[in-house]
């Protein structure tokens, strides 16, 4: 089954508003500035975009609900209205994670300048697909998945971001066998809350070839803080061609972060049944948060559980199945990473799912 082979759309500033007569002065800004907006009338309606966008302005009349709503912080978030109706605004602006805020007219110009920085940044030829993955239950393989998925996406020349948003996952730099490697992880980074540089992210993190990982390390467990997932996100969306987030089945706020700003999100399941019963309460968890949510189970079945039966229990498309495959298990104890070869189950599905993502040729086995 394909799964949105077709690249997004480009990404655009959102307004989020009721109020019609500020809705004209912003569209006539953002016209001035030679973009166009995305439109919203409410939290609601805005929260499938409100991370993605390159630039969120929140009107005076939506900024409760927005607040009630309780949208993930993200930066480059500008609360708008007009004198006398805002003023001064820092309160509500600092509740709801807004970065500044505009008073019309006066901040007019500012704001034609942010619009114009946004009509700079969108013509992407190749806008980076940003892939979530999380497992059923523990042990199902999501990290090893994630990994053959970054691994492909390099290996096919796709600059690619591989992030660890699971502090109790033991560190994504182990699947890979990168411990050894330096670079920052993510505990000289929770305290990123704006737009981060995305070249010199890159540089900062381990590397080798195309692929980045953004880990944990075995110190001090430390929460994640949602700013500092958006702002890398927006680091990897800007500066990457393809990014996967491991994100942790109990979700946190920046797991959510994660997941409404991903194009495609992989569940993977055992084809066990009592898997399948705890896949469920994974699903109703982040399905709200996904644009677009598929199921890879992965064998063996002991009690012959078919992956069809798996996806129609848990009401996902499939997106595809993985048999056993144990020199792949050994070669993770070497610290190989997992599809480097480009042979086996996990190679074959990660090169038809990075190129049904990105719509690119993808090679096989070296």
């Amino acid at each position: 089954m394909s799964l949105r082979t077709t690249p997004p759309p480009r990404r655009l500033p959102l307004l989020v508003t009721a109020d019609g007569d500020l809705l004209d002065e912003l569209l006539r800004l953002a016209a001035a500035g030679g973009t166009e907006v995305e439109l919203a009338a409410d939290p609601a309606a805005a929260r499938a975009r409100w991370l993605p966008a390159p630039l969120v302005l929140i009107g005076h009349d939506q900024a409760q609900a927005c607040l009630r709503a309780r949208l993930p912080r993200r930066p480059r978030t500008v609360l708008v209205g007009r004198t006398g109706e805002i003023d001064p605004g820092w309160e509500i602006a600092e509740l709801v994670g807004a970065e500044h805020v505009a008073t019309l007219p006066a901040a007019e110009p500012w704001l034609v300048d942010r619009f114009t920085e946004c009509h700079a940044d969108a013509p992407l030829d190749r806008p980076a697909r940003t892939v979530a993955v999380l497992g059923g239950r523990g042990g199902a393989g999501a990290s090893v998945f994630a990994g053959g998925l970054a691994v492909t996406a390099a290996r096919a020349r796709l600059r690619t971001l591989l992030v660890d948003a699971d502090p109790l996952g033991g560190g994504l730099d182990l699947v890979l066998g990168w411990e050894e490697l330096d670079g920052l992880r993510w505990p000289a980074l929770t305290d990123a809350d704006g737009r981060v540089d995305a070249p010199a992210l890159v540089r900062a993190l381990p590397s080798r070839g195309d692929l980045v990982v953004l880990s944990w390390d075995r110190g001090d467990l430390l929460a994640l803080p949602a700013q500092a997932m958006a702002a890398t996100v927006d680091a990897g969306r800007r500066g990457r061609d393809f990014v996967v987030v491991d994100v942790p089945r109990q979700l946190d706020e920046a797991a959510v972060v994660a997941l409404q700003a991903a194009d495609q999100a992989y569940l993977v399941v055992p084809a066990e049944l009592r898997a399948a019963a705890a896949a469920a309460r994974v699903v109703a968890a982040a399905a709200p948060h996904c644009a677009a949510l598929g199921v890879i189970v992965r064998g063996p079945a002991p009690g012959r559980l078919k992956a069809v039966e798996v996806a129609r229990a848990l009401g996902l498309p499939l997106a595809g199945t993985l048999r056993p495959e144990p020199a792949l298990c050994r070669g993770l104890e070497r610290g190989e990473a997992p599809a480097a070869g480009g042979r086996g189950p996990l190679a074959t599905l990660c090169r038809r799912l990075v190129g049904e993502l990105t719509g690119l040729p993808v090679p096989g086995a070296a």
